[in-house]
Formats: structure tokens, sequence, C-alpha cells
């Protein structure tokens, strides 16, 4: 079976542009003309997230890193969830932080954006994202947007469509990508990866898919070590555990265990020509914060359109293969339907 996420059928499948456009890491870099016009402001939508705090402490901090050179963020909007109770209790405490560290609170995303140029998404509930999205993608802003890219996987498909339509760099990603070890095994410590095994929490929120709330991040980790190409995947699910077995179109296998119970932990193995490597530990935000920071700078996201959609086709055919009581799942046809 052809790879189902190949650069010509993906583009086609999509409708997103022609040509080598559409999934290019370098197609949404901004212009130098408009790079020269920008400055290091960055804005926050959402403020229902520990991700926001742990972001403006670092580079709003008493001694911020010269590696972010200027940047701040200096705005924030504080919405959020309407009806996530995790999510709404924390924006009152939230946005009393970061106001402490400089940030001004507006009362829309329109007045947010006349004050930024960049913009962190950072609700923590998916549903809002694309119209979040929608209104900073119209405005021309550079947009990094935290776990879950959206709410479904269509509504994910309709955000990156609209980026790559309106040539706006966009960028998404689990920090758990950035774990050393992680980037250790992708950059061919190695050599070639035969097939990785890896683990995360997956606490169910019933307004979302199932990964989408927080399988992502054990997700993103086996996608980091794995790359794309994932064509078919089988998923065993009891009320404490999930394990979702996936075959890429070259053979190779990689698994994902979702826990309810047990240590509130991220990790795993992978397994390479030249070895093993344990996966682990992760030790914070500030390696994506590096990468969200670069990605501002040169408008050209580090994690490609076309593996970001990947990720979400296979949490979604997971939650297909849950449906049909562990019933293997292409992710070909799962993609094709939430595309239309």
């Amino acid at each position: 079976m052809k790879n189902l996420f190949n650069r010509r059928r993906f583009i086609r499948d999509t409708s997103l542009t022609v040509g080598a456009i559409a999934f290019s890491n370098t197609v949404l870099a901004a212009s130098d003309k408009t790079k020269s016009t920008l400055s290091g402001r960055i804005g926050i939508i959402g403020l229902d997230t520990s991700h926001s705090i742990a972001f403006t402490k670092s580079l709003n901090g008493i001694n911020p890193s010269e590696k972010f050179n200027g940047f701040k963020i200096v705005a924030a909007y504080p919405l959020g969830s309407a009806d996530i109770e995790s999510s709404v209790k924390r924006i009152p405490g939230y946005t009393e932080e970061v106001k402490k560290m400089g940030v001004e609170i507006v009362n829309s995303i329109q007045a947010l954006l006349e004050k930024v140029d960049y913009i962190l998404l950072e609700t923590n509930d998916g549903r809002p994202h694309l119209d979040q999205a929608l209104q900073v993608i119209k405005a021309g802003k550079p947009l990094f947007i935290d776990k879950p890219v959206a709410g479904t996987l269509h509504d994910t498909i309709a955000i990156y469509k609209a980026a790559v339509e309106n040539h706006v760099p966009i960028f998404s990603s689990s920090s758990l990508r950035y774990m050393e070890t992680a980037q250790d095994a992708a950059n061919g410590k190695l050599g070639k990866i035969l097939g990785a095994d890896t683990y995360s929490p997956a606490t169910l929120e019933k307004t979302h898919p199932d990964f989408f709330w927080y399988g992502i991040h054990g997700v993103e980790i086996l996608y980091t070590v794995m790359g794309s190409g994932c064509k078919q995947i089988t998923r065993t699910n009891t009320d404490n555990t999930d394990i979702v077995v996936g075959v890429w179109n070259d053979g190779r296998v990689g698994t994902f265990r979702g826990t309810r119970t047990g240590t509130h932990d991220y990790g795993g193995t992978a397994y390479g020509e030249k070895g093993n490597l344990v996966l682990g530990p992760f030790k914070g935000y500030d390696n994506l914060l590096d990468k969200i920071i670069e990605f501002f700078k040169s408008g050209i996201s580090p994690v490609s359109n076309e593996e970001t959609l990947e990720i979400y086709t296979f949490m979604e055919a997971a939650d297909e293969s849950k449906r049909k009581n562990g019933m293997p799942i292409l992710l070909e046809d799962v993609f094709r339907k939430a595309s239309h």
C-alpha cells in the first residue's frame, strides 16, 4: 500500500493547494520584508493552562535567557474554556499571575491582535480553537497552537488548510517531542529506528476524542521517534488502559500505552539498528519554547503539517477502532472521512 501521507496524495486529498507548497517545511517562512517589521511581542490566547504560566515565566522572568533575544509576552486574552471545570477555575488565578509579570489583559482576540506580532494559542479546550485560530490566521500572525490543535480531526484539517491558503506560518507540538532522548533517537543516535513503544497518561475528557485531551503526549513521542507513515492501527481498551498498535508502511511497528492509573509519567523505548534507548525523563517546557521562538524568528515550523495531521488521524483512528471493538483501522479511511 502506498504511503497515505505521501506528498502528492496528501495534497490532493486535503485540497489545500498544489505542488510542493502544501507541506514543505519552508513554504510558510515569512518574507524578509515581513520579518523586518516584527518585534518580539507575543500574545497569549487562553489562560486556562499551566503552559501559559510556564512560558510567561521563561520569557518575562527576572533573568530571561539571552537566546530569547527580546521576545516577550506583552498581552493575553484569558478565555479559555467555557464549560470544562478544570480549565475554567484556573483562569482568575492565572490571569493575576501573568499580570504580575507585566502582561496586559485584553477583552477580545481582536484587541490582542492589535498589540502583538506572534500568538501562542494556549486554550486548553480544543473546541474553540478553529474560531480562535481563524481570527489569527486572517490577521496574518505566525501561530503556535498548543495541544490539542482542535476538538476534532475535521477542525484540525480546517485550521491547517486555512493557514496554507493564507500563507501564515503555523506550528503545533507537545512538549514531549523535545525530550532530549526522543530527539537523540530521531536524530540518528541509534541508526535506523526499527520500532518504538511509548507511554503517557491518557486521562479522558468527555468533550474531546479520547487521546486529543492528554494521550497526545505519548503519541507525539511515538511519532518523534518513528516519523510519519503509519498505515493501520488497532486499539485495545479497558477502563484503566489503552494500547494502540500501529503498523507503518515499511513494516515497522510502534505502540502507544495510555494509562489512567498508577504513576503519572512519560517515556518509552526506541529500538534501533545500533541498540535500544530508554526515552525520558521529561524535564519541562523550555526545549519546546526554544523551538517556538525559533519558529517565530524564521516562520518555518520544525514539524511538518503532514506529520501533525497524521498524528491527529492516528488518534481519531484509535477512537474508531475502539468503537468497532478493536478492529484494525486504516488511517487513509479516517482521514478521507474527516476531510469532507
